[in-house]
């Protein structure tokens, strides 16, 4: 994940490329979960967040960053990072991976969605894709799973279990571990729809403005040319 310290700059990426046309199953469930590290040499893996979902919608907190939450909304291809002390949300970017693995997917290819998010996220290489194939059956954590092996857009190998009941991913784990997740003590039951929105007095951060406001203070020194 990226340290919070550098939200302002991953904010600043554009976003690149469009995005691609998706066929996910309506027939996704409400439930919320605990995200833990899969290293499965832990008897109890430590906790790193929470996941709520309804339908094509997903509240994301993390331990990591316990002053705020991410929304993504899979259907709009967004995610937000929102700072309710502040009363402010902000594009979420390439804040954290968890935004773009955490969504609801098409059991039959994750890797549309999940290409989906990166493109809004400013996160491809060169035009390169998510490239998914079908690897086998699992179970996790008493869960029936499909297995993939997932190539992501900066040609890095990694392992993913889906629920296609949930049509989530209930494990996602990458070659170089740089990324390891589990949803554990699933919790299948309706989600109340104030958790997926931001309220309306709340304000969007504009990094580019909060930069043109610096320019204009004594702190400012013109780069080199």
């Amino acid at each position: 994940m990226v340290k919070p310290s550098a939200i302002v700059v991953a904010l600043a990426l554009g976003i690149t490329g469009g995005l691609l046309p998706l066929s996910i199953p309506a027939s996704a469930q409400e439930f919320s979960a605990d995200i833990v590290s899969s290293n499965a040499d832990a008897a109890a893996p430590p906790r790193l967040g929470r996941l709520y979902a309804k339908n094509a919608k997903a509240r994301i907190e993390t331990s990591e960053l316990p002053d705020g939450f991410f929304l993504v909304d899979g259907a709009d291809h967004v995610a937000y990072f929102v700072r309710p002390g502040q009363r402010v949300f902000m594009d979420a970017k390439q804040t954290t991976r968890l935004t773009w693995i955490l969504v609801r997917v098409d059991p039959g290819d994750p890797c549309l969605q999940w290409d989906a998010m990166a493109i809004a996220a400013g996160a491809t290489d060169g035009g390169s894709r998510w490239r998914c194939e079908r690897s086998g059956e699992d179970t996790v954590d008493g869960r029936a799973a499909t297995v993939y092996q997932a190539t992501s857009p900066e040609h890095r190998g990694n392992s993913a279990w889906i629920d296609p009941q949930l049509n989530f991913a209930l494990r996602f784990r990458s070659d170089d571990g740089a990324i390891g997740i589990e949803l554990k003590n699933v919790r299948k039951a309706p989600q109340a729809a104030s958790l997926f929105e931001i309220p309306r007095n709340y304000a969007k951060f504009d990094p580019q403005r909060l930069i043109d406001r610096i320019k204009q203070s004594d702190v400012w020194v013109e780069p080199p040319q």
